[in-house]
């Protein structure tokens, strides 16, 4: 495919960062929209990062937010580690055309010298020695004199002083090539036009650019994005905040609303309006337009737009998207239990109180289980007082004379019940009979789910609760 081709370039680590979701998605956002590719290259170089299953489970990851390899913009993945060949050959070349050289300083020369002469860094020592390959020789890169100038489509013009910048290495001792010089190698060989990355990898740009114009090359278009910070404002770290893109996922995160949110996180769609379909992000994603400030990555923001999308499915998309978590063999409630017809009409009063999809399986478990297990401390709390547990029995009592077993009937047969106990406002007088129907003291509205339990089974279940107390 013509057109500007962008990459993603992750490391296998055995989890999708959500910061590098973001990236991966405006890189595909620019590549769709503007006729270009998207290449996807697994830096494998570590070898102990070098799994098939973490490879795969970044590609899985890319599929859950819409990035798929089917997709005629998708390109890969490419492995770096079948380009050493190509890694090598362009630091000789570096080397014999003067832009490199060798070195055999140790990291504790190094250290030693510069405490001799009150240094830091590199010096550049061994610029003038003539030095070979050989046992434990570096080759580094010789940084001319003056200023590199980085245009960036986000920060614009950044000036990088050259004296502060000492000679790096492109070959370790051992004949491997550095992640830098592998990258900048990788890069040209797949013809990549731009590099839309975050921002931590901006102090490494001015060495990448020397390589690029001194091997002969133009430099990409350079993009670095704000990082994702938590609430504390602190760089995302997998040590201390919850960045696997694939544990919102497990949690019952809709890929949709995780797309959206993501998308936002620096860049606000045109009008306004954060909740977007994607075609729409696509469409309107620029890079000019990505704020230069850290992303507050803000859970509560996340939950309320999974809770957005979540409502406006239909009942037949929710019992889809819900049913991994209805089926699953952990699930509360063996499958046999489990009435399709009964969720898709409950549907419309789980949908407004589950942020999640695991959620709504807490919603709604009751309507499937064969005896719900009480909150010891719930029950304690609803039948605190006598004149609570009359609720209960007397509330047993008019539901069984209900003639119209509906949600409507219901409340009014409840309300009769609960005045003749002396509650003035019988909302407050639910609780006995919500922990003898769910378990527990919060749950769906109650008129409604006594509905769709059915007249037997609420029955049933007051009575044995009325046992209870006996």
């Amino acid at each position: 495919m013509t057109g500007p081709r962008f990459r993603f370039a992750p490391s296998p680590t055995g989890f999708f960062h959500v910061g590098g979701a973001r990236t991966a998605l405006w890189n595909w956002a620019l590549a769709r929209s503007m006729g270009g590719t998207f290449v996807l290259r697994i830096e494998d170089t570590d070898a102990e990062r070098n799994r098939p299953e973490w490879t795969q489970g970044i590609i899985d990851a890319l599929a859950w937010i819409g990035v798929h390899t089917d997709d005629p913009h998708f390109e890969g993945p490419y492995f770096q580690s079948n380009y050493a060949e190509q890694h090598v050959a362009a630091a000789q070349r570096l080397f014999e055309q003067g832009d490199a050289y060798y070195c055999d300083m140790t990291g504790a020369d190094v250290e030693a010298r510069n405490k001799a002469e009150g240094n830091q860094g590199y010096q550049g020592w061994s610029r003038n020695r003539g030095l070979g390959p050989g046992p434990g020789h570096v080759l580094r890169f010789k940084v001319p004199a003056g200023t590199t100038v980085v245009h960036d489509l986000v920060r614009g013009e950044v000036t990088f002083d050259n004296s502060l910048i000492e000679d790096f290495v492109l070959l370790r001792g051992n004949g491997t090539p550095m992640f830098l010089l592998a990258n900048v190698v990788d890069d040209m060989t797949m013809s990549i036009s731009h590099v839309v990355r975050a921002e931590e990898h901006l102090p490494n740009t001015p060495k990448q650019q020397m390589m690029w114009e001194a091997l002969g090359h133009e430099p990409p278009v350079w993009a670095h994005v704000p990082v994702l910070v938590n609430e504390a404002r602190k760089k995302l770290s997998k040590r201390r905040d919850k960045v696997a893109l694939e544990m919102y996922r497990d949690e019952g995160y809709l890929a949709d609303a995780m797309v959206n949110y993501l998308m936002t996180l620096g860049w606000m769609p045109k009008g306004g309006e954060e909740i977007q379909p994607w075609a729409q992000m696509e469409a309107d994603f620029r890079l000019e337009d990505v704020n230069h400030s850290p992303a507050f990555f803000d859970l509560k923001k996340l939950a309320a737009f999974n809770g957005d999308y979540i409502r406006s499915m239909s009942p037949a998309e929710f019992l889809e998207a819900c049913r991994p978590w209805l089926l699953a063999a952990d699930a509360p409630f063996p499958a046999d239990r489990f009435d399709e017809e009964v969720f898709l009409a409950m549907a419309p009063v789980i949908q407004p109180r589950a942020t999640t999809l695991a959620e709504a399986l807490g919603v709604v478990d009751f309507m499937f289980l064969a005896e719900p297990a009480i909150d010891a401390d719930a029950w304690a709390k609803a039948t605190a007082t006598p004149d609570l547990v009359g609720v209960l029995r007397s509330s047993s009592a008019a539901f069984e004379a209900v003639a119209d077993w509906s949600a409507d009937e219901l409340k009014a047969a409840f309300e009769q019940a609960a005045e003749a106990n002396g509650f003035a406002k019988p909302g407050k007088a639910q609780a006995p009979v919500r922990v003898a129907i769910t378990g527990r003291t919060v749950g769906p509205p109650l008129f409604e789910s006594l509905e769709f339990l059915g007249r037997d089974e609420t029955l049933r279940r007051l009575r044995n609760a009325d046992a209870t107390i006996g």
